[in-house]
């Protein structure tokens, strides 16, 4: 039985879709049971629904042995876990956005808000600029809109929430996209099974390029 920790919403779905059409089917799942875990013996597979920044920790912990999670998760908690696999899905940037008239300050400060404190910190750490860390947990555009940040650090698809908010993008940090994570113990234990899996995803990404 192999176990797999997919994120909630709308990136563990097309995780699962993938998953499905390399054989690793859950009969139970299309059932349409409000679940969270859900488990086929026939095709020796459990799946976990958790949400996004719980996947590497289920995975680290041991119990998922593998898991769908975003490169900005995994650049935050920095979990101990084996990346496997660029999954090439839920595309997007780490990026520093602010208002459209702001300018660097340097002799300031700089306030930032975010949710991927880690990210900023190492970010501007590099840049030697001096932060002070506003963490948020939603609606991080606001902050700059009411004056509590000079710029956010977050995710950003296809930039039509800042454009909306008079926000634009000053500096992309890195890319980001799904990745497929193993744990350590469960990557020597179920190797054959982990491998034959990254196997068939690699032939269906492969079969997209």
């Amino acid at each position: 039985m192999l176990n797999i920790a997919l994120p909630k919403g709308r990136l563990g779905e097309k995780a699962y879709s993938l998953l499905e059409k390399i054989g690793y089917k859950c009969e139970e799942f299309d059932s349409g049971k409000r679940k969270l875990v859900f488990t086929d013996k026939k095709n020796g597979v459990s799946y976990f629904w958790v949400k996004p920044s719980d996947v590497a920790i289920y995975v680290e912990r041991g119990v998922a042995d593998v898991g769908v999670v975003g490169k900005d998760i995994l650049l935050e908690q920095e979990p101990d876990v084996y990346e496997l696999e660029d999954l090439k899905m839920g595309v997007c940037r780490m990026a520093v956005a602010a208002k459209k008239d702001f300018e660097d300050d340097t002799d300031k400060v700089l306030r930032v808000a975010t949710k991927f404190v880690n990210v900023a910190r190492g970010y501007y750490e590099g840049r030697g600029r001096q932060i002070d860390v506003i963490k948020l947990n939603g609606s991080i555009e606001l902050a700059p809109i009411l004056g509590l940040s000079d710029v956010i650090v977050d995710i950003v698809e296809t930039g039509t929430t800042l454009k909306e908010n008079n926000l634009e993008v000053k500096d992309e940090i890195f890319p980001v996209s799904a990745r497929l994570i193993a744990g350590k113990a469960a990557y020597r234990f179920k190797n054959e099974e982990i491998e034959r899996l990254l196997m068939q995803i690699r032939e269906v990404l492969n079969d997209k390029d």
